[in-house]
């Protein structure tokens, strides 16, 4: 369970078990009423195969005990370095609320019926996108996508949008989750937690 919040993520008299996640929710809920675009979005790191890093901002669409959640063509710059190297980092800032949560942890592939369930759930469009991009390949101009979306529209038609074998999601398992809350005179409040075994540990860090 979480604690109630104060000046401090938590108490330190509090000596029983906080749920990482259970903070996490709280923190994306105030997030959803004050950021002004996309609460969810959080800054995804991997390597490649020379193990130069790469980072991009991508949505969170899943959370639950095992994980953090999000979708993507397996095609992209980070489906492949993701498959071949799977671990990972996120990072979500929520100028608004001047707080952040680091996470880092092993990854896996959510299941097939776990991405057509989420599949469909996106607009017609949407799903016509994934089809037409090949996503992070060289692209002749805009407008050869543009095309290419417009046959698939025509094709589709009011039929049903299958999900493209290469389009999937991926689940960021952590091993360690990290919450920052900005302090007076750069006094940061800064605690992480460790998975140990079905447990998390908890730390209190210096700014």
């Amino acid at each position: 369970m979480a604690t109630p919040l104060s000046d401090s993520i938590f108490d330190d008299s509090f000596k029983g078990d906080i749920d990482p996640f259970g903070l996490f929710d709280e923190w994306l809920a105030a997030a959803r009423e004050s950021e002004v675009n996309d609460p969810n979005a959080m800054t995804l790191a991997s390597v490649d195969d020379a193990g130069l890093p790469d980072a991009r901002v991508v949505l969170l669409n899943g959370l639950d005990p095992r994980g953090f959640v999000f979708f993507t063509n397996f095609g992209s710059n980070k489906g492949r370095q993701l498959r071949a190297h799977p671990r990972a980092a996120l990072l979500f800032h929520w100028k608004s609320l001047r707080r952040q949560v680091r996470i880092r942890g092993d990854v896996e592939e959510v299941s097939a019926q776990e991405a057509d369930a989420y599949f469909a759930t996106r607009p017609p469009q949407s799903r016509i996108g994934a089809h037409a991009s090949a996503q992070s390949r060289p692209l002749e101009s805009r407008a050869v996508l543009l095309e290419k979306t417009e046959q698939l529209t025509a094709t589709f038609g009011q039929g049903p949008i299958p999900r493209p074998d290469y389009w999937s999601g991926f689940r960021i398992r952590p091993l360690e989750i990290e919450f920052w809350k900005d302090g007076a005179f750069r006094l940061h409040d800064r605690v992480v937690f460790t998975r140990d075994s079905d447990r998390w540990a908890r730390t209190r860090l210096y700014p």
